[in-house]
């Protein structure tokens, strides 16, 4: 598939309407479906991180330009990476209390999701208290479940 995009012998648009039409059980086109519901996802993340400059670059020079790109990137990546670090915890957590817990999670939990970001405001944070909440292996404790629906 992708190298008869990229060598011109077939559009997007055939290739997409040919995944559109195939089988539920054809596994790529059910990657391919997840790959894009992820980069919308992040796609969100980076326009809600990029919010501050109402979603321009204000900077003139180039290299400029490419610095406020990458620290948006590096941004990004942050939160993904810790949302992921994260549900890892917490997945590890319920099982250990013997909650069932597929190891396929529902399409609605992503890594790149942002309802645990305050992107307006001032945030100030006592480094000390924080640290000294970690437990022994260097994590912020989880809040506890609020319902058994946690997770689905």
């Amino acid at each position: 598939m992708a190298g008869s995009l990229k060598y011109g012998q077939a559009t997007a648009s055939l290739v997409v309407g040919k995944w559109s039409a195939a089988s539920r059980q054809n596994t790529l086109a059910a990657a391919l479906k997840e790959w894009g519901m992820l980069r919308r996802t992040l796609h969100a993340l980076r326009r809600d991180l990029h919010y501050a400059q109402q979603g321009t670059v204000t900077k003139p020079a180039l290299a400029d330009q490419t610095d406020q790109a990458w620290c948006l990137t590096v941004l990004t990546n942050a939160v993904t990476t810790w949302t992921t670090e994260y549900y890892s915890l917490a997945v590890r957590q319920l099982r250990a209390t013997s909650r069932d817990v597929p190891d396929e999670l529902p399409a609605h939990i992503s890594p790149a999701h942002s309802e645990n970001i305050d992107f307006f405001g001032v945030i100030n944070v006592d480094v000390e208290a924080e640290l000294a909440k970690l437990d022994g292996g260097g994590w912020r404790p989880l809040r506890p479940v609020a319902t058994e629906m946690a997770l689905m």
